[in-house]
Protein backbone atom coordinates (compact mmCIF):
# COMPACT_ATOMS: atom_id res chain seq x y z
CA UNK A 1 0.00 0.00 0.00
CA UNK A 2 1.11 3.54 -0.76
CA UNK A 3 2.10 5.03 2.62
CA UNK A 4 1.39 8.57 1.40
CA UNK A 5 -2.34 7.72 1.29
CA UNK A 6 -2.45 6.28 4.81
CA UNK A 7 -3.02 8.37 7.93
CA UNK A 8 -3.27 7.59 11.65
CA UNK A 9 -6.13 8.87 13.83
CA UNK A 10 -5.22 10.04 17.35
CA UNK A 11 -7.03 11.39 20.38
CA UNK A 12 -4.96 13.98 22.23
CA UNK A 13 -5.34 13.98 26.02
CA UNK A 14 -3.81 16.74 28.17
CA UNK A 15 -2.55 15.67 31.61
CA UNK A 16 -0.33 17.63 33.99
CA UNK A 17 0.67 20.12 31.31
CA UNK A 18 1.63 17.41 28.78
CA UNK A 19 -0.18 16.18 25.68
CA UNK A 20 -0.48 12.42 25.12
CA UNK A 21 -1.42 11.09 21.69
CA UNK A 22 -3.43 7.85 21.76
CA UNK A 23 -3.95 5.99 18.50
CA UNK A 24 -7.65 5.24 17.87
CA UNK A 25 -7.76 4.33 14.18
CA UNK A 26 -6.55 4.77 10.62
CA UNK A 27 -7.59 6.87 7.65
CA UNK A 28 -7.07 6.43 3.92
CA UNK A 29 -7.05 9.09 1.21
CA UNK A 30 -9.10 8.03 -1.83
CA UNK A 31 -8.21 8.84 -5.45
CA UNK A 32 -10.79 11.69 -5.46
CA UNK A 33 -9.26 13.27 -2.33
CA UNK A 34 -11.99 12.11 0.06
CA UNK A 35 -10.97 10.26 3.25
CA UNK A 36 -12.24 7.02 4.80
CA UNK A 37 -11.70 6.70 8.57
CA UNK A 38 -11.79 3.40 10.49
CA UNK A 39 -11.97 3.88 14.27
CA UNK A 40 -11.31 1.35 17.04
CA UNK A 41 -12.45 3.86 19.68
CA UNK A 42 -14.41 7.10 19.78
CA UNK A 43 -13.04 9.98 21.85
CA UNK A 44 -15.16 11.40 24.67
CA UNK A 45 -14.22 14.90 23.51
CA UNK A 46 -15.35 14.16 19.96
CA UNK A 47 -12.05 15.53 18.62
CA UNK A 48 -9.67 13.45 16.48
CA UNK A 49 -6.26 14.45 15.09
CA UNK A 50 -5.33 12.77 11.79
CA UNK A 51 -1.64 12.61 10.89
CA UNK A 52 0.47 11.11 8.12
CA UNK A 53 1.50 7.51 8.70
CA UNK A 54 5.14 6.92 9.71
CA UNK A 55 6.23 3.26 9.46
CA UNK A 56 7.25 1.76 12.80
CA UNK A 57 10.69 0.86 11.45
CA UNK A 58 11.42 4.60 11.24
CA UNK A 59 10.43 5.17 14.87
CA UNK A 60 12.31 4.03 17.98
CA UNK A 61 10.67 3.40 21.35
CA UNK A 62 7.02 3.76 22.33
CA UNK A 63 7.10 7.48 23.12
CA UNK A 64 7.38 9.69 20.07
CA UNK A 65 7.79 13.41 19.74
CA UNK A 66 5.35 14.85 17.25
CA UNK A 67 6.16 17.58 14.76
CA UNK A 68 4.43 20.03 17.12
CA UNK A 69 6.81 19.14 19.97
CA UNK A 70 4.23 17.25 22.06
CA UNK A 71 4.78 13.74 23.32
CA UNK A 72 2.80 11.01 21.60
CA UNK A 73 2.13 7.67 23.26
CA UNK A 74 0.98 4.79 21.08
CA UNK A 75 -1.68 2.82 22.88
CA UNK A 76 -1.94 -0.95 22.92
CA UNK A 77 -4.38 -1.31 20.02
CA UNK A 78 -3.54 -3.99 17.50
CA UNK A 79 -1.83 -2.68 14.39
CA UNK A 80 -4.75 -1.69 12.16
CA UNK A 81 -2.60 -0.83 9.16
Amino acid sequence: MDNTKMKIAYVIVNRNGRSFWNRVGVAFVNSDGSINVKLEAVPVSGEIQIRDYVPREEVTGTTLRGSNGHHREEDSLADMA
